[in-house]
């Protein structure tokens, strides 16, 4: 009869170590190739021409540091499918009354509402923008929210 090899406490000890510096070297990989937050001279260009551009239109415009943030040079979430199902989905699910369930109605929006994303999508996506403002013309708007 054979019996396995011990091989103790060690090998053990040399595995968790083993491991413990790839986990360590994976995780200095990934925060010296993280890019996201990468703030450049074209998004913050961007940012004050959209600062602009929401200033223009009447609607309250967010520090340039948080749109640099959120959009950074190419538009971000904003930009990839403005004009999709799902993005519409979600969209017409914020216009509603608030309630749950069967309760949950469809709202008259302000006309302000959509000028916003508009906006974004004039700086960051222009060729986006005549289908999101074909889509945002055919909603029901009007002056509700009195400031």
């Amino acid at each position: 009869m054979t019996t396995g090899v011990y091989t103790g406490r060690r090998a053990r000890t040399a595995i968790y170590v083993t491991a413990a510096v790839v986990f360590i070297v994976m995780i200095i990989i990934g925060l010296i190739t993280f890019r996201s937050a990468k703030v450049n001279a074209e998004a913050e260009e961007k940012a004050d021409e959209l600062i602009a551009a929401l200033t223009a239109a009447g609607l309250p415009a967010p520090p340039k540091q948080q749109i640099t943030r959120l959009l950074g040079d190419d538009g971000g979430a904003v930009c990839t499918h403005p004009n999709e199902s799902l993005a519409r989905a979600t969209l017409y699910s914020q216009f509603t009354n608030g309630a749950g369930g069967p309760g949950q109605r469809p709202v008259i929006i302000d006309s302000k509402i959509a000028e916003g994303e508009a906006e974004i999508l004039k700086v960051y996506c222009p060729d986006k923008y005549p289908s999101y403002q074909e889509f945002i013309n055919k909603l029901k708007t009007a002056d509700v929210v009195k400031v």
